[in-house]
C-alpha cells in the first residue's frame, strides 16, 4: 500500500510526525484484510471486531513531506484469539527503510468480549487452524 506524505502529516520541520505511522499501520491492515477478501465493516456487521493490544515501532530514518511511502504488511503469528501483523515502511523511490513495527490484535464480539478467531478469517489469511497446526 502506498502513502503520499502531505504537509498535514509532518511537524514544523517537514518530518512525518511519529504517531502518524500508527495510522499508516492501521490503513495497511485494513487494506491487507480487504486484499484477502475480508471487509472490516462486514466483519463488524457479523459481530467480529479487532482491538489492538500491543504495538511496537522502530524508527529507522525520517520520512519527509512530499515523499511516497510503501507499507508492507503480513501476518506474523497467531494464537486462538490474537493475530500479530508486521509492518515495514520504505520510501518508494530509494527503498530506504523508514519504520518497522508490529501490532497484535485480539478478536472481540460486538460487546467487546474476547473470542476465538473465526475459521473464515484464518482461512482467508492463510493461517493454519488448530486442527491443521503441527504438534510441535
Amino acid at each position: 500500500m502506498e502513502v503520499r506524505i502531505y504537509y498535514e502529516d509532518t511537524d514544523c520541520g517537514g518530518v512525518v510526525y511519529y504517531a502518524n505511522y500508527l495510522k499508516y499501520f492501521e490503513r495497511a491492515r485494513t487494506h491487507f484484510l480487504e486484499e484477502h477478501g475480508l471487509s472490516v465493516s462486514g466483519l463488524i456487521q457479523q459481530g467480529t471486531e479487532f482491538r489492538v493490544t500491543k504495538v511496537e515501532l522502530a524508527y529507522r530514518s525520517a520520512a519527509m513531506y512530499g515523499e511516497t511511502l510503501v507499507v508492507e504488511t503480513r501476518v506474523e503469528a497467531n494464537r486462538r484469539i490474537a493475530m500479530s501483523f508486521s509492518h515495514r515502511i520504505r520510501e518508494r523511490s530509494s527503498q530506504r527503510l523508514v519504520v518497522e513495527g508490529s501490532a497484535t490484535l485480539v478478536v472481540v464480539d460486538s460487546h467487546g468480549k474476547i473470542k476465538r478467531i473465526p475459521p473464515p478469517i484464518l482461512q482467508a489469511l492463510r493461517i493454519p487452524t488448530d486442527s491443521q497446526a503441527s504438534p510441535c
